[in-house]
């Protein structure tokens, strides 16, 4: 007799029955169902058998029979479809857990928004202290620029004030007398960046292009013990889990952030599994960057286990597309929006060429994967053209180097990416939250190669989703949504918020590209491939239920589709109340 429950979460222990007893009996069997595997062939079974955190067989429910005995119990999905857990190739969870720590903080559309929300901060804080507004991009804001110096004095005319956005930032008259920045200032520390000035008063203008670092802020805020700040990840983790992601990479972690996961892992306390990139700083000696590279591949961390691997390097190679520094083939173009008054600027590249190879060299000796920040087609080019130097002398695709972002691509970028076995971390939150902007600065012919995802599919690159979670809890709450239904959407559609028509709808994936590219081709990032990110036997058992067929359902509901229950190793991290 077969006893049926009602979703999300009711299993049921099956008793009793005379089925042969396979050699390993399941823990758990799921029957009645769509498991969409994700395996080579993308078949579709309607059972799956588990045992401990691992998948013992898929198949028909009389097929499984034998793994099931008088203790194992049962979940009938009727009809409902099953996937693997999904991955998330690139956030900052560590830091964006604690954002609102603080205080909480509004979501800014306007210029009068950001300004009404310094006012509110120099109302409660005491002269001279620093108000920071971070990551709050220009490209999102209705007026589409930066906020003015003297915007920012007569918001806080007795507080040191920032506008950061992303690598650039604007800031007022205290904030740059407070860090020496005045007339004549320039970088001296051998890194990018610069102040812009005035061309008539040679004053500076209150923009600082990747040059922030140079501000001598003191954060008057409210920070979280450790144990708080633990509290804070978990909880952020768990909102992972309610969207479906199962594992996560963090991308740019530093000490501080890796020991924050090693103590969860400690405590059994993580249900997504993390893979760390390392930040390596290159504004320093080449021997120390060297240095730095090798530190990751001595660490325990660098064999790991299942749940947490620290197997990377985060670089960074130019600035931003959102701020007006990304670095591009071809000049910018004269904007308002991101103040740029040179015809023949092409934004900032970060690394030079003789900082460069060295630290590719290093990252292939030590077999440490290279990822980097690239968001230009100039940066994405240099980092391609980078590793092509040394194709004869280390295996390239083995190592899987990863641009992360590589936003603006070229025909040659997908064809070289595909031939040296590069690989793309891409976020489509950038797509739909900035593609109206991107679109009236380039013009809609350049974005042709802008995340190129179909291009990158047909050509056999490996590409893989994330979302670059920076801020905040809550899945569309924070400033790149996190939500992986979404994702997908946006990569499905090519559809970009306050525009009319989708943005180049040739580079659209199919539903099962936007699947892959969520699960087993961040898995293939994670170098992970072998062990999750499709539903095969042998493999961990990570997997979702959800509330509606991702495969058959309307488009439009693709983007609302609900997680009715969450698998991390065989066991719930998640049920829908």
């Amino acid at each position: 007799m077969r006893m049926r429950f009602l979703l999300p979460l009711s299993i049921i222990l099956m008793t009793g029955g005379t089925a042969t007893v396979a050699s390993e009996t399941a823990d758990l069997l799921l029957v009645h169902g769509k498991i969409i595997t994700v395996d080579e062939a993308f078949s579709i079974q309607s059972g799956m058998a588990i045992k401990g955190d691992r998948i013992l067989a898929l198949g028909t429910e009389s097929s499984l029979q034998p793994y099931r005995d008088g203790n194992t119990q049962v979940i009938d999905l009727h009809g409902k479809a099953v996937m693997p857990g999904l991955i998330d190739s690139h956030g900052h969870p560590a830091a964006a857990a604690v954002t609102e720590f603080d205080h909480p903080i509004p979501t800014m559309e306007t210029i009068p928004d950001v300004l009404n929300y310094i006012r509110s901060r120099a109302a409660v804080l005491a002269e001279g202290q620093w108000i920071w507004v971070s990551q709050v991009f220009l490209t999102r804001l209705k007026e589409e620029r930066y906020p003015t110096r003297a915007e920012l004095d007569a918001a806080a005319p007795k507080n040191p004030a920032v506008f950061q956005t992303g690598p650039d930032a604007s800031v007022n008259t205290l904030a740059l007398q407070a860090s020496g920045i005045g007339k004549g200032w320039k970088v001296d520390d051998g890194g990018p960046g610069y102040a812009e000035t005035d061309p008539n008063t040679g004053e500076p203008t209150g923009i600082l292009r990747s040059c922030t670092r140079y501000l001598k802020y003191e954060s008057p805020l409210k920070r979280p013990s450790e144990e708080e700040h633990l509290a804070k990840l978990r909880e952020l983790f768990a909102d992972y889990n309610r969207v479906g992601i199962t594992g996560v990479s963090e991308r740019d972690a530093d000490e501080s952030e890796v020991t924050l996961y090693q103590k969860l892992h400690q405590r059994n306390q993580l249900t997504v599994r993390a893979y760390l990139s390392r930040h390596v700083d290159t504004i320093q000696p080449v021997e120390k960057i060297r240095e730095a590279v090798a530190a990751v591949a001595q660490s325990p961390l660098y064999k790991g286990d299942d749940w947490l691997r620290m197997g990377a390097i985060k670089v960074y190679m130019d600035g931003g597309m959102l701020t007006g520094s990304a670095f591009m083939r071809e000049p910018w173009g004269i904007s308002q929006l991101y103040n740029i008054s040179d015809p023949q600027y092409r934004g900032l590249r970060f690394i030079p060429e003789e900082k460069f190879l060295p630290l590719v060299e290093a990252c292939l000796e030590n077999r440490v994967q290279f990822t980097a920040h690239s968001v230009g087609d100039g940066a994405v080019h240099a980092i391609i053209d980078g590793f092509a130097a040394f194709r004869n002398r280390f295996d390239i695709r083995g190592q899987r180097p990863v641009i992360c972002h590589s936003n603006f691509m070229s025909a040659e970028a997908v064809r070289h990416a595909a031939e040296l076995g590069i690989c793309m971390d891409i976020q489509p939150a950038w797509l739909y939250l900035d593609g109206r902007t991107l679109t009236n600065h380039f013009g809609y012919e350049r974005l042709a190669w802008f995340q190129p995802l179909r291009s990158l599919f047909a050509a056999g690159a490996m590409a893989g989703g994330g979302s670059d979670h920076m801020q905040k809890i809550g899945s569309m709450k924070s400033n790149n949504f996190y939500d992986p239904w979404m994702g997908m959407y946006v990569a499905m559609t090519r559809q970009a918020r306050w525009m009319e028509k989708p943005l180049h709808p040739e580079q659209a994936l199919t539903r099962v590209e936007a699947i892959r590219f969520y699960t087993i081709n961040n898995a293939y990032l994670l170098f992970a491939e072998k062990d999750r990110g499709s539903l095969e036997a042998g493999k961990l058992a990570d997997f979702i239920i959800l509330d509606n067929d991702p495969l058959t359902c309307p488009i439009e509901e693709f983007k609302d589709i609900k997680v009715l229950a969450a698998y991390v190793g065989g066991k719930p991290v998640y049920s829908q109340s």
